[in-house]
């Protein structure tokens, strides 16, 4: 009789073992779940009070932005001696595919930090697509290129309209001079800007990357500076993809690139040259419809690079014939 008793109530805890485990296990689940909501309601309320922030001191900011439900970051570098009464001109820099926006801003790089202090403008370095929480390896849907941001159709040029919106709730920018340039993939995705938002950029300068656009048309004319090395070797100057690209594009060429946008702004040709110097020059397609002018700068070497500027990776050393720092920045401020 004792021997049954036991049985019976061994059955009797296995049967609420039965009952109870999955009810724990739901709640587990459910807190686990309950925590992630929390997690992610704290990361977008805090991308959503950036906008309540103005800034009135130069230095160097970092802020998420929710668009699309993708939290995304951007760095802001204000420039020594700003004074909120005083507009600024605003100038979007975009990294290479695979970089990130910290090596953008990394000023042993390509010296953008100086230049905004030394010009005074407001330096902005938005962060490409990555599946990494790091941010790290990320890319820009340019068009044809690049990575996971084109093969995922991430709404680039839309998360950048909403980091100029972002920066101009923060400081007095000047809305007639807002700029964009870029790296390869960056330089690539300013002219995807200089397509979709001409109302917004009034000049766009790319180093190393060509215009990949699969359609343009833009609502007035934007000015172009393009910079490339003749012997580059991941995006060609002659067009297609180098033996050192990993995007695998058929990049378009930099002669039909300029070709391009000289249709576009109604450019006279042929050019002018208005630089000559040992290993590169520059020359001018103008004037264009409403002030607006392209000009392509060529070195004869430094591979796939910021000419001027320290390579990120390895490869032959970029030319230092010319700076396209101090280029970008003159082609930007001139009338």
């Amino acid at each position: 009789m004792k021997k049954h008793r036991i049985v019976s109530c061994l059955t009797c805890l296995l049967i609420a073992a039965a009952i109870l485990l999955p009810t724990l296990g739901d709640a587990r689940e459910t807190s686990l779940r309950q925590k992630l909501k929390e997690r992610r309601s704290a990361r977008q309320s805090a991308a959503a009070d950036n906008r309540e922030s103005p800034i009135d001191q130069a230095g160097d900011y970092t802020f998420d932005l929710l668009h699309n439900g993708l939290t995304r970051q951007y760095r802001l570098h204000v420039p020594a001696g700003y004074r909120p009464d005083k507009p600024l001109a605003m100038v979007l820099s975009l990294h290479g595919g695979g970089g990130n926006m910290s090596v953008q801003a990394d000023d042993s790089y390509y010296g953008l930090i100086s230049k905004s202090d030394s010009a005074g403008f407001a330096a902005v370095f938005p962060n490409g697509y990555s599946r990494l929480r790091s941010g790290k390896l990320a890319t820009w849907n340019a068009g044809i290129c690049c990575g996971a941001a084109r093969d995922r159709g991430v709404d680039d040029v839309g998360f950048l309209r909403a980091v100029v919106k972002d920066v101009q709730s923060k400081l007095n920018i000047d809305p007639g001079r807002i700029f964009a340039s870029g790296m390869s993939n960056g330089g690539m995705m300013s002219y995807r800007l200089a397509c979709e938002m001409a109302d917004t950029f009034k000049a766009i300068a790319a180093v190393a990357g060509t215009d990949g656009t699969r359609a343009c048309t833009p609502s007035r004319p934007v000015s172009v500076l393009h910079i490339h090395a003749r012997n580059d070797d991941r995006v060609l100057f002659n067009g297609g993809s180098g033996s050192a690209s990993a995007s695998h594009a058929d990049f378009v060429s930099v002669p039909d690139t300029v070709a391009k946008w000289v249709k576009l702004n109604a450019c006279n040709i042929p050019p002018t040259r208005v630089l000559e110097v040992a290993g590169a020059y520059c020359e001018v397609y103008s004037p264009c419809r409403e002030q607006a002018k392209v000009e392509l700068c060529v070195t004869e070497t430094g591979g796939h690079s910021w000419p001027g500027g320290r390579k990120v990776r390895g490869g032959e050393p970029g030319s230092t014939a010319i700076s396209a720092t101090d280029l970008m920045w003159d082609f930007f401020a001139a009338p």
